[in-house]
Parts: structure tokens; C-alpha cells; sequence
């Protein structure tokens, strides 16, 4: 049996009168994605606040490898091996790649100054950066800045910033949005390999990505998970097909 990494127990959150999460419950499994889907307004963001640590739920708990982290802050929980990629790029443009990655590393390591060294020369930095690019392969594109890089490169890595945390369990935040037919397939292939490294709690909008990466699947509709199953099943499912499919 799969160890489970990262867990959600009977989550609930409120604004106001709007019920953004209702009571849900999953988890992620060692060597597995594990989608979640579910229609603009379903409330995708607001749990996603919530197992990163921007959000803290009104009802329920969060577990990562055992640990419950459901009051730690977004910084404590990456400490902790919860590493996440955003919708919205969060890339320093103007710096090289490999240096996006090496301020994730120095996150990791709590400081982000060397003053007794200089940081291109600082093997404990340099290291994991460059074996996060290497799984990326985008070793090459080291000394790139980052503003040069297709959309898609920079999808990859942000993900490379990610992997440099040395994560338990990693979380992608619609990793391919506004990536076209090649740039999917390439992050979809690159994807496919990682989870055996670190299991995956993927969102995202792009079904056929979805139903070709995922293991399980979770449908989210108004806060509640209203499905779970492999693709098979999610594919089948009268209310997924009414509410999310649209059929």
C-alpha cells in the first residue's frame, strides 16, 4: 500500500454567507498525480489557499508526511517539503535561470544573503540548482534570463524552483496554462517521469492533459468534491459530464 504524503480532512472555509469549501477530504499517494478539476467558481483557489497555507480553513486539517500543518505559514510548509508552481508566474525576469532556482534553495536554507562567499561559487546552492534544471532539462538554458525564455521554458522552471525545495509533495497551479500543443506534451512527458520522484497534486483546466497524467481524479463543484476515480470513471460520471464536461 502507497504511503499517503499530503492530506485534506474535512476542509471548510466561509466568506460571509458564500461556503467556499465544503467538508472536503483527499489525499496524495506516493508515485502518483492526483488532478483536481472542476469549473471556474467551484472554489479551486480558495483550497488551494488552504493546503499552501495562504488561507487557513474555518473547519477541518491538513497533514503533510504525518505532520499536521494546517497553522503553519506558506514558508513553514515549504520548509517542510510542500512545494508549489503558481497560475501566475512569479519569476524574477530580469535574473537567469539558474539563479531563479538558487533563490529557491536559499529559501530552503533560511537566509538569502552570502556575504563571506559569492553566491555563483557557493556549491550548496549551485548543486541542488543545477539538479533541478537537469530534471527539467533545461540545464542549457542556465544563463538565460529569465525574460527570454518561451512560455513554456518558464513553466518549466518554475517547476525546477519547486524541485530545488526538495519537496515531499509537489503542487501545480494550472501548469499549463497559455502553453500550446507542443509546450503541453513536453511538460506533460516531463510531468510523467517526476511523479515517481515526488508525487503530484495537480490543477488544471487542460482535460486531455488531465486524463493522460492523472491517476486519480477529484471533481470539485461549488466546495464539495461531488467525484473521485481514475480517468475511466471521471469520464463516465453523469454529474462530472453535466457539471464540468458539459454534456
Amino acid at each position: 500500500m502507497s504511503e499517503t504524503v499530503l492530506s485534506l480532512n474535512d476542509l471548510h472555509k466561509r466568506f460571509g454567507a458564500l461556503q467556499a469549501t465544503r467538508g472536503v477530504s483527499l489525499d496524495l499517494q506516493e508515485g502518483e498525480i492526483h488532478a483536481l478539476i472542476g469549473p471556474n467558481g467551484a472554489g479551486k483557489s480558495t483550497l488551494i489557499g488552504q493546503i499552501a497555507g495562504s488561507l487557513a480553513p474555518d473547519q477541518g486539517s491538513v497533514h503533510l508526511a504525518g505532520r499536521e500543518i494546517t497553522r503553519l505559514s506558506v514558508a513553514q510548509r515549504a520548509r517542510l517539503g510542500l512545494g508549489r508552481s503558481f497560475q501566475v508566474s512569479s519569476l524574477a525576469e530580469p535574473l537567469s535561470v539558474m539563479r531563479n532556482v538558487m533563490i529557491g534553495v536559499q529559501a530552503l536554507q533560511g537566509h538569502s544573503f552570502r556575504f563571506w562567499k559569492p553566491v555563483y561559487r557557493d556549491e550548496s546552492l549551485l548543486a541542488p540548482a543545477r539538479e533541478a534544471l537537469e530534471r527539467m532539462q533545461l540545464l542549457h538554458r542556465a544563463d538565460t534570463p529569465v525574460s527570454e525564455l518561451s512560455h513554456g521554458e518558464r513553466r518549466q522552471v518554475e517547476v525546477a524552483c519547486a524541485l530545488a525545495l526538495k519537496p515531499r509533495a509537489l503542487l501545480l497551479d494550472e501548469p499549463m496554462a497559455g502553453l500550446g500543443p507542443e509546450g503541453t506534451a513536453r511538460l506533460t512527458e516531463l510531468l510523467e517521469a517526476l511523479k515517481l520522484e515526488v508525487p503530484i497534486l495537480l490543477i488544471e483546466h487542460d482535460m486531455e492533459a488531465v486524463f493522460r497524467l492523472a491517476d486519480r481524479i477529484s471533481v470539485l463543484v461549488a466546495g464539495s468534491i461531488i467525484a473521485h476515480g481514475d480517468s475511466v470513471t471521471i469520464r463516465q460520471d453523469p454529474q462530472v459530464r453535466e457539471a464540468y464536461l458539459g454534456d
